[in-house]
């Protein structure tokens, strides 16, 4: 059974008695619900950011891609190609940077796609393992903050126990 680090957080001070989750974790076993893993739920979600598009332009060498011009904020632009027609200037989207690895082991790198680099990808729902299917990117709201991790905007940033029951 999974067990969220947040909710037992709601009901029991546990910060205050072990330095880590690992400590957690032995404490755990040793007085009978046997950890069998930990999964920090953030980490699945590295290098992947509310991005903002600036700009989104036609691929000079792809007629059914377009060329987005993507803040991630300070001041940072992403030059990403992208395949969906759901978007346009002014979104707040879901951005995978280069060394992002998304649900299953789909990693992004900087690519080269139809001639014209792309410095990583706008996300969809399905690409990001939050359903079964999506048509287009994920599409978020105006006041979404440039910048923001995904994990913490989506409040993903949830450590998981697996604890055997017996």
């Amino acid at each position: 059974m999974k067990i969220s680090l947040n909710w037992i957080s709601d009901y029991v001070d546990w910060k205050s008695q072990v330095a880590n989750v690992d400590e957690l974790a032995q404490k755990l076993t040793k007085a009978g619900f046997e950890v069998e893993g930990i999964e920090d739920q953030s980490e699945m979600f590295k290098n992947v950011v509310v991005g903002h598009i600036l700009e989104k332009g036609v691929h000079p060498n792809a007629d059914k891609l377009s060329l987005c011009q993507v803040t991630t904020g300070a001041g940072v632009v992403h030059q990403i190609v992208c395949g969906a027609k759901n978007h346009k200037g002014g979104d707040r989207v879901v951005v995978a940077l280069p060394g992002a690895v998304l649900p299953g082991d789909f990693a992004i790198k900087q690519a080269k796609i139809r001639g014209v680099e792309s410095s990583g990808m706008l996300c969809s729902e399905k690409e990001l393992g939050l359903s079964t299917e999506s048509e287009g990117i994920m599409i978020l709201p105006e006041d979404a903050p440039i910048g923001t991790p995904f994990s913490k905007y989506f409040e993903k940033d949830d450590t998981l126990l697996e604890i055997n029951i017996t």
